[in-house]
This record gives structure tokens, sequence and C-alpha cells, in this order.
């Protein structure tokens, strides 16, 4: 089955922009010295605040949303209410605003999350990660965009298809979409890398209040990053086959569990996320884990960056499918790890064809045909376009580039005096 979204129609694309988001938003407390806090996670019961790896990295679920504008919104009034709550703990605490984590002392100054009774095998869980991959690792935080088509698209699409099961040709619409992002996703990468700092602990134990540069712009999303100890290569035949090729790596004894699989690109089903649910109950949304946290932005993403999600998954989805052999699928995780670098004009993207450039201009390149693409849909949608090539024609307008600049003297203690801004701004 070769599926596309028909966007040269009109009623395709009068409903090619209708999709949905959901955003996670994953943050460390930090004490008033830039510690981490060891303090017991202070939401329980709270649906939408969760912890992630770390007892003291809460994480945002917000709920689903028909709009980046509303996600944004609904980011910033959890992110309020942690706030509140930190502020008013016996010993106060902060959200720390950036992806690279502060003083560390040692793995141990790295809190795993608790679970207790039935949840344990939670705990279990994380401790096995901690071995395998090193605990300051997980101390990396970052922002996931969850997206999903609009029902009426899909099934306007589905209509002109000659398809006869809805099902089966959603599915397929979202395995070429997976494909397709794993090709060109790393350009969300160059677009949102904010992390280029880190404090001089993480690379040296006991050695704190240095700033230290890798020649990185995002660290999480580099080869220093989350990423398992092989490039994974996914069969996009069918969703069956999709899933087929993760559970293989358990299988085989690579991964312990499905959620092992560290790659920028997940398609998950509706509830709980596991394969059996997604192979069942097929493809609810595509998720998108590759964006920093953002301190320019209030909430920890700018909400163009989150537009622009919807627009480059409806573009690939337009565009006719490419050959993606194995060697383009390594090649793939390789340009996510060069778009991750701070000089993009110095390293390289090998596109599924083969060509080869730098990453700055293959952005400018894809972009541009972008703009092409949306052409009549209006001021709005040009100026997030505009706003992403910015990116590459003006170095200031890089979020690493300015925080290198605003950030690299003394990092802990400046993002320690942004963090009590946010802080107070939510409060009042």
């Amino acid at each position: 089955m070769n599926v596309m979204l028909q966007a040269e129609r009109g009623d395709i694309r009068a409903l090619l922009l209708t999709g949905s988001f959901g955003l996670e938003k994953e943050s460390l407390r930090v004490t008033g010295e830039g510690r981490m806090a060891h303090t017991a996670h202070p939401f329980a019961g709270n649906a939408h605040i969760v912890r992630d790896f770390c007892e003291n990295q809460t994480e945002i679920n917000t709920p689903v949303f028909s709009s980046a504008h509303e996600a944004v919104e609904a980011l910033g009034r959890y992110d309020g209410e942690i706030q509140r709550v930190l502020r008013g703990l016996p010993e106060r605490e902060y959200l720390w605003p950036f992806s690279n984590p502060p003083y560390i002392r040692d793995e141990d100054d790295v809190p795993v999350a608790r679970f207790a009774g039935e949840e344990a095998g939670k705990t279990a869980y994380r401790e096995y990660l901690s071995d395998r991959y090193g605990r300051y690792k997980m101390a990396f935080s970052g922002i996931h965009v969850n997206y999903s088509f609009g029902e009426r698209l899909l099934r306007a699409s589905f209509e002109i298809s000659g398809e006869r099961d809805y099902e089966a040709y959603k599915n397929q619409l979202y395995v070429v979409l997976a494909e397709r992002a794993a090709a060109y996703g790393w350009l969300l990468v160059a677009l949102t890398a904010s992390s280029p700092v880190l404090d001089s602990s993480f690379v040296e134990k006991g050695r704190t209040g240095g700033a230290y540069f890798e020649g990185l712009a995002s660290v999480r999303c580099s080869e220093l990053g989350y990423w398992n100890f092989f490039a994974p290569i996914f069969d996009y035949t069918d969703l069956p086959s999709y899933v087929s090729s993760i559970q293989q790596y358990v299988d085989d004894g690579l991964l312990r569990f499905p959620t092992e699989l560290y790659y920028p690109i997940r398609l998950k089903p509706a509830g709980e996320n596991s394969l059996a649910k997604l192979r069942a109950g097929g493809v609810n949304h595509i998720e998108l884990r590759m964006f920093d946290l953002n301190p320019f932005a209030p909430h920890g993403v700018d909400e163009r960056d989150v537009a622009f999600a919807e627009l480059l998954l409806c573009y690939l989805a337009s565009t006719p499918r490419e050959a993606f052999p194995k060697r383009a699928q390594v090649q793939a995780v390789q340009n996510f790890k060069n778009a991750a670098h701070y000089d993009l004009k110095t390293v390289k993207i090998v596109s599924p064809g083969g060509e080869v450039s730098t990453v700055a201009q293959a952005a400018i390149d894809l972009l541009r045909k972008m703009r092409g693409f949306y052409r009549e849909f209006g001021p709005e949608t040009e100026a997030v376009l505009a706003f992403e090539e910015s990116k590459f024609t003006d170095a200031y307008s890089r979020y690493a580039w300015r925080i290198r600049r605003e950030y690299d003297d003394d990092f802990v203690a400046r993002g320690l005096a942004l963090a009590r801004e946010k802080q107070e701004a939510a409060y009042v």
C-alpha cells in the first residue's frame, strides 16, 4: 500500500493543518544552591504532573488540543502550578530551565524515581537503565511533541485512495510518516537545539562551577546523549512489520523493553504505550522526542516551533516516498547527531538519495521547498516558516548561539537566576 496525502487537491489542502497536539515537558527540581533536589515528588495524585527517570524530574503531560497555541497555553498552566508548589515548600525549590543539568556531585546525586507496591517495577527498570547508560545521561530533560492528523483529513484522504480498509490505510500513512520523519527529522534538532553549555561537573567529577563547551548545540541529541549502542533498522513495510522490527531487538537481547529504544521518532497507540497495543489497536499519533528546553520561552518551548512540527509532518506526508534502505537508516541516525552540532556549516547531512551538503544548506533548501508548498496558506504560516529559516541566516536567532553567549560565564549561577525569575513570574 503506497499512501500519501493528496495535498494538490483543494479539499485535502483545506483540511491539512487540522491536527491535534499534546506536549510532554521534563524539568529538574533544584535547590537554591543549584544542586539536584532530593526531596520526594510533591505532586502525587496529579495525573498531568508525574516523574520521569529521576525523582526530582517533573514531567508535564498535557491533554490533547487542536492547536499549538492551546497546547502551549496548557503547558503554561501546569508549569505555573508546579512553580507555586515549589515556592511554598519548606525548603524552596526551582525548576531548572535548561536541558543540561546543573551541578552534579556524582551518580548518587541523580535520584532514581521511587515507586512502591504494584509500580515497584518502574524503579527496578530505572535502576537497570542507570547501570546500562549511567545516571548522568538520565539527567537530561526535554520536550516531546505528540501529533495526530485530523480525523476529517484522514477520512477524506482515505475516500480518494481507492483502499478498502480505513484503519489499515491510516496505520500505513503513519508508518510512512515515521519513515519520512526519520529521514528529515534532523531539521527539528537543528531548529530547537538549546543546550550547548554544561557545568564542568558533568565531565569531571568534583569540579563544579565551570562552563564546558563540547562544540555541540544540543548535548542530549548528540552522540553524547540519548542513544542506544546500535543504530536501529526498522521495517516500514506496514504496521505489523514495523512493530515486529522493534520487538526483534528485545528478543535478541539488545533492549530489555521496547521503551528502551532511544529514537527521536515513535509511533504510539491511544492510552497505555505498548507494542501489543500498537499492533492491535493501531497508531494514534506520532511522537517527536528531540526538542530541547528553550530557556527564552516562558514555558520551555516556543509556540512557533510546535506549530512548525505540524507543518513539517504534513509536508512530509504530502510528498512522495523515497527509498530508505538500511544504509540510509544508519545515515539518518548520524544526521540527527550531526544536526546537534554548534557550527552547522561544518558538518554534513546525507539525504536518503545520497546527496551531501552542510546541515545549514540542507535546512535552508528544505525550508524553502516548504515555503513554496505552503505559499497560499496565509501570513501566520509564512511567519512561522520565516522564523525558522532565520535561524540559518542569522546566527543569533539560534537558541544555542544565544545561550552560549549569555550563559557561558558561570552557567549554573546564571541559570539559577533565570529559574528564580521564572518562578516569580509564574507566582505573580
